[in-house]
């Protein structure tokens, strides 16, 4: 049923000025929604591509119970939000999980709430589009975690300690060219760490989860197994299914001889695991890429060849304004606040290269 107008004011037949405003805002950023949806849409194949569209044809409701309201009033499109357009932008260029985490935000922050002139269903329509893109943020989030997690907390952990490193040894006291060169060994040893330990830990929970997946070559054992003994039952309830559930599935497979029965939906998703995880390889080059991308931006100053003070402000405020970039990104991803998780970012980075100042002041105090 189509979404019915609300009046502005019960008892008046003419909005009010400040009405007709918020009810053109409303409807242009409705119109960039359904676009930037469509837009989603056009780079997907698909089911999701359906559920883009399908939330592109809800805006599109609710885009015509503002122009019912408005009536002759409709007047020129608006620009709409900032965000909204933004996001638009984003969506036309790029299409990734980084829009629909955006999207996400934006539909958790709808108005329709507590306008009296937004219907219930619309307010209840706005909640849901907010689980929808979730979910199709989550699919993409699951693509990403393997290579991507690698890279951003890699790169965060080359500016971080990096940093640390750059600005204890120069508060220490020793020559420039001693800090340039700690700089640059502290940037390739964290690479090579980085990159060795996350290909072993990528390997090693690839294993583990091989290990837990059953054998194909245990189905040829069906049609031998003891009718009787029934100890297919066994393996289900090993898996995670009840007596009775196991019994019944077991006689199931038994009766019919039918193979394809003993698969277990516990191997598909352990296929979903595998792809989430990611390769060895890939997660060792983007850590050690990324973590040297990190490592390099407080070494700079000092390969350009500042020393003292200036070098160590530029450097501190090249790694801040990189800190609050990923703390961006990983704000963005999960569906936070961006500016919160960069300023978080940036406060575990000065803090710790903070401690590491006051070390080295105090250490090039005590050997002089």
């Amino acid at each position: 049923m189509p979404d019915q107008p609300v009046a502005a004011e019960p008892g008046t037949s003419t909005p009010r000025a400040a009405d007709i405003r918020r009810w053109r805002r409303y409807l242009a950023d409705e119109q960039l929604e359904a676009a930037v949806y469509r837009d989603l849409a056009e780079r997907r194949t698909g089911e999701e591509r359906e559920i883009l569209l399908a939330l592109a044809d809800a805006e599109a409701r609710h885009e015509q119970h503002w122009r019912r309201l408005l009536g002759d009033d409709v007047g020129r499109t608006l620009r709409g939000a900032t965000r909204t357009r933004v996001l638009g932008f984003l969506a036309r260029r790029f299409g990734s999980v980084f829009v629909l985490a955006l999207a996400q935000r934006a539909e958790g922050r709808s108005p329709y709430d507590t306008d009296t002139d937004a219907t219930a269903a619309m307010a209840a329509d706005e909640r849901i589009h907010e689980e929808v893109v979730r979910g199709l943020a989550t699919r993409g989030r699951m693509r990403l975690s393997g290579t991507f997690r690698a890279a951003v907390f890699g790169a965060n952990d080359g500016l971080v300690s990096n940093l640390a490193l750059v600005i204890g040894i120069s508060a220490s006291g020793v020559p420039t060219h001693v800090v340039l060169l700690t700089g640059i060994a502290g940037l390739l040893a964290g690479a090579l760490s980085m990159g060795a330990g996350e290909y072993v830990s990528v390997r090693s929970q690839r294993e583990l989860l091989e290990s837990s997946t059953p054998d194909p070559d245990a189905r040829s054992a069906v049609a031998d197994l003891d009718v009787d003994a029934n100890e297919l039952a066994l393996v289900y309830r090993a898996r995670g299914m009840s007596e009775a559930d196991a019994e019944e599935h077991a006689r199931e497979v038994l009766r019919t001889h039918d193979l394809a029965l003993t698969a277990d939906p516990a191997v598909h998703a352990q296929s979903d695991e595998h792809e989430a995880v990611g390769t060895g390889i890939s997660a060792a080059l983007s850590s050690f890429c990324f973590f040297a991308s990190g490592a390099i931006i407080p070494v700079l100053p000092y390969l350009f060849g500042l020393s003292g003070l200036p070098a160590l402000l530029i450097a501190a405020l090249l790694v801040g304004l990189a800190l609050l970039a990923t703390g961006a990104i990983v704000g963005i991803l999960s569906g936070a606040s961006p500016l919160k998780r960069g300023l978080r970012q940036l406060a575990i980075g000065y803090g710790a290269a903070a401690v590491t100042y006051l070390l080295g002041l105090l250490f090039g105090t005590t050997g002089a």
